[in-house]
């Protein structure tokens, strides 16, 4: 492709295409990134330029890679076979093979799944299933209320951005859906009011109990948390924080909700996140890496109880359950199974972490942490006070990796993100590792950083 059609394609982008929390003037220094075509882990521009994609694409969806011919195909022969059934009282069979393949996955009693085409989607369902469970259960049939947590991310739609706190993507939208509120999460390098990390899960749980007291424990249907936050930056919670919070929701009759879009189907080299700790939801919404990237898909998965309980679900959407999306679910699990991928992701992931390490002796990096293919750096102008940066270092260090041929994200306000394909050799981790610790003393030298 010519320098000339590059323009005319970056031109055509601008003038057509409304890029999502992209501002105008970040596009105008040349931030899109427009992109042709991909293969394993790399991924080509509209101008031929190849990069390693740290990131499976800028969202973590695309967890098996580009090009897998084995989704592809699994694709192909269902839109052939059977492209669309309906909704309401229609399904197809892969669409109930695949949700029966889940309940055999999930951790605890999860059992059934309603299914949607986004984590915003999925989220969306889990309340409305903790909203009518209380309902219909009747013993709470006024619970409507949503808890969720500072800096948490459940998505862009109405009610899943009520309980989204995080990306400034709720304030534009005030006053929005009523019953939100948050309460403090469990973040470990800068801890909520300054305590020792020590403390947190024993205040976090808590002050989540004192706030379902002051809302009215009748009133309140749900308390939902990213399993690993994304907010700044894989924020990884105490081993001891998820099994307080289930003795509080448990207390007062307030369902969890585990919001795995990002963590579920193998990113942290097990099905699902909770498993880590051993703690089971009510309700587990999950997405992106469910089809790894390959069709829209989602879902909203809930325990035996919760189903039976409910005569009808009252929820309804035109692809909901889309053959061709579960399809490509059912292959990206089955290909999860036979290459075993999930160790495979836990021993990378251990060791893109031990390889990370190193960088933690450079003058700007706070802490470095993740789980499985999950992995951040999380960056301080002051290494005594943990205080972020407030400009755009993040940024910077972003695009001098990507002209050296390597993709990742900023996160918030202070860290890099890295989430690559399950896919993913050691020495593509040792090049990234590379390229970030160089990019890192460039920025540093740049701005007499030390």
């Amino acid at each position: 492709m010519t320098l000339k059609n590059i323009d005319d394609v970056t031109r055509d982008a601008m003038d057509h295409y409304v890029f999502p929390l992209v501002s105008k003037e970040s596009l105008k220094n040349g931030d899109a990134m427009i992109f042709e075509s991909g293969e394993g882990v790399e991924l080509i521009d509209v101008g031929g330029n190849r990069y390693l994609d740290m990131m499976s694409t800028n969202t973590r969806a695309s967890s098996l890679g580009f090009a897998n011919d084995r989704i592809a195909k699994a694709v192909y022969d269902q839109m052939m076979q059977l492209h669309y059934a309906g909704t309401f009282s229609h399904v197809a069979d892969v669409t109930v093979r695949l949700a029966t393949k889940i309940a055999k996955l999930s951790p605890g009693k999860l059992a059934a799944t309603s299914f949607g085409s986004s984590g915003s989607e999925a989220n969306e369902n889990s309340f409305k299933f903790a909203r009518e469970y209380h309902i219909h259960k009747g013993t709470k049939p006024f619970a409507r209320k949503i808890i969720s947590r500072w800096n948490a991310y459940h998505g862009a739609t109405m009610g899943a951005i009520g309980a989204t706190d995080y990306l400034g993507t709720r304030n534009i939208t005030w006053p929005g859906v009523p019953g939100h509120s948050r309460v403090p999460a469990p973040t470990l390098y800068r801890t909520p009011f300054g305590m020792d990390a020590s403390e947190v899960s024993e205040f976090c749980a808590d002050y989540l109990e004192q706030h379902i007291l002051h809302e009215g424990p009748e009133l309140v249907a749900a308390f939902i948390a990213e399993p690993v936050m994304q907010g700044d930056g894989v924020q990884v919670p105490p081993d001891d924080y998820f099994k307080r919070i289930r003795e509080v929701c448990d207390r007062y009759d307030v369902l969890f909700i585990a919001d795995e879009v990002i963590t579920g189907f193998g990113r942290t080299g097990k099905w699902f996140a909770m498993e880590h700790w051993g703690v089971d939801p009510d309700i587990m919404s999950t997405g992106k890496a469910m089809s790894a990237g390959y069709a829209p898909l989602s879902g909203s998965t809930v325990t035996e109880e919760i189903a039976e309980c409910l005569p009808i679900f009252s929820h309804i959407q035109t692809y909901q359950g889309h053959p061709t999306a579960c399809a490509a679910s059912m292959k990206t699990i089955d290909i999860i199974e036979s290459d075993n991928l999930l160790p495979y992701v836990a021993e990378t992931g251990a060791y893109f972490l031990e390889q990370m390490q190193r960088l933690r002796e450079l003058a700007i990096v706070g802490d470095i942490r993740g789980l499985g293919l999950w992995t951040c750096i999380d960056f301080t102008r002051d290494k005594a006070t943990k205080a972020p940066f407030e400009d755009d270092t993040m940024k910077r260090i972003v695009r001098r990796m990507s002209d050296n041929g390597v993709l990742t994200c900023d996160e918030g306000k202070s860290a890099i993100e890295f989430a690559p394909a399950y896919i993913t050799t050691r020495e593509q981790i040792d090049q990234c590792v590379d390229v970030t610790e160089r990019a890192i003393i460039a920025e540093m030298k740049d701005r007499n950083l030390s």
